[in-house]
Parts: structure tokens; sequence; C-alpha cells
């Protein structure tokens, strides 16, 4: 009599970290700015919101003010607002406005926000 031997091999796959799932969103491209509105402010004025205007925006985007992020809203793919304190504009100077659009997430998390060119903001004496 013979005896048969029946070899069963299960293969699992190790990934990197990522789902397969297929879900996340990824980093939109660069914004653009064309223009602030206003495009500068007396010093000492007090607060207001700073319509800026482009392209390329999303939902998530938001507005730097000499590096340092501010309250913003999204209105369109062509606008994004943000809000300017009256300590912003307590001294004259000229001051530096970007925007950045979000990062990707899920399986696109390692994709980073994409930032416009520095626009100049002119804070009058």
């Amino acid at each position: 009599m013979k005896t048969g031997c029946l070899l069963l091999l299960t293969i699992f796959a190790i990934g990197c970290g990522y789902s397969s799932s297929g879900k996340g969103t990824q980093a939109a491209g660069a914004p653009t700015i064309m223009s602030l509105v206003p495009a500068s402010s007396a010093a000492g004025g007090a607060a207001f919101t700073l319509k800026v205007m482009g392209s390329g925006f999303v939902t998530g985007a938001v507005v730097y003010w000499n590096a340092a992020t501010r309250t913003t809203t999204f209105v369109s793919t062509n606008e994004v607002d943000a809000a300017i304190t009256a300590a912003d504009i307590a001294t004259s100077g000229t001051e530096l406005v970007y925007v950045k659009n979000p990062g990707g997430t899920g399986i696109y998390m390692n994709q980073g926000g994409q930032s416009s060119s520095t626009v100049q903001f002119s804070v009058t004496p």
C-alpha cells in the first residue's frame, strides 16, 4: 500500500504600510495668488478680512501671514479669505502672504501640501 503526502503552501504578502483599499486623497497642486483685496492697509487700523484671489485653491487651504497661519475660509477655487487682526497691522512694513493647499491623506499621506509664491502686503505709515 502506497501513502502520499500533500503539501499545502500559503504565501502572505507583507506590504510597506500602505492600504490596498485605494482610499485617500492626493495632494492638490500649488495654488496661484493673483491679487490681495485690499492690497494694503494703514498701520494701526482695525482688523479686516483679506481676500486672496487666484486659482487652484482647495478646501482646507490655509493663508499664511509672515509664515504664521491665519484663520482661513475657503470660498471657491479662486478665493480664500483670511482674518487679519489689528495686531497684524499695528506697525508699518511689508507683510508676506502665501497660501498652502493641504497634503494628501490615506495612502497619499506622504504627499506634502503645495504652497503658492509669496505676495507682499503693504502696511503704510
